[in-house]
């Protein structure tokens, strides 16, 4: 066999090969599940492919496109809800896990930090503002409630509002223009 009947008949095999997994992809279509769950207070259900992130749900599925998608990876914090009053990066979370649950956005937010960043010029762009406010929210309530961080001094005693408190709880919200100045002045003047 010469190099070009090798050369023909190796292209009709990986040919074969690749028409034979597309056929198999094709017929492995996913199922949709329903997903009910409140956002912003409102009931809603999707059908979404069970393998959608709530943060393609929330903007793809719902429009609400307040939240952002900043690294997909979670360490940004740009894409910060809140779910059932606890903050978590939406990009990393299923959104069939959250069947039930009360989802915060954004755009349901309505809370003093929100003119406090304006007061402070919390932001810049703009981007990571969603997240560092949805964030700043779950922050505080944190502190209010008494959750001790890496920073609280005693375990012992509720954790006070401090710039070293406000640094390390919002350490998962990065600002690439480099606001944190007016974030954490916002947040001082929010707890207060």
């Amino acid at each position: 066999m010469g190099r070009r009947e090798f050369l023909i008949a190796m292209s009709a095999v990986v040919g074969s090969f690749a028409l034979g997994i597309s056929l198999a992809t094709a017929a492995i279509a996913p199922t949709l599940a329903p997903l009910e769950f409140t956002v912003n207070g409102r009931r809603t259900r999707l059908d979404l492919d069970p393998r959608v992130t709530l943060l393609d749900a929330l903007r793809e599925g719902l429009g609400l496109t307040g939240t952002k998608k900043g690294c997909d990876h979670g360490q940004c914090g740009a894409c910060t809800v809140l779910v059932n009053g606890r903050r978590i990066n939406s990009c990393l979370s299923l959104a069939a896990t959250h069947h039930g649950d009360e989802v915060v956005t954004i755009e349901g937010l309505q809370h003093p930090i929100q003119a406090a960043f304006l007061h402070h010029d919390g932001f810049q762009c703009g981007y990571c503002t969603p997240g560092q406010v949805c964030s700043a929210v779950a922050m505080l309530e944190e502190l209010r409630r008494g959750t001790p961080s890496y920073v609280t001094p005693d375990l012992q005693k509720t954790p006070v509002l401090s710039k070293a408190e406000v640094r390390e709880r919002m350490s998962g919200n990065i600002c690439r223009c480099g606001a944190y100045p007016g974030i954490v002045a916002a947040i001082m003047e929010a707890g207060a």
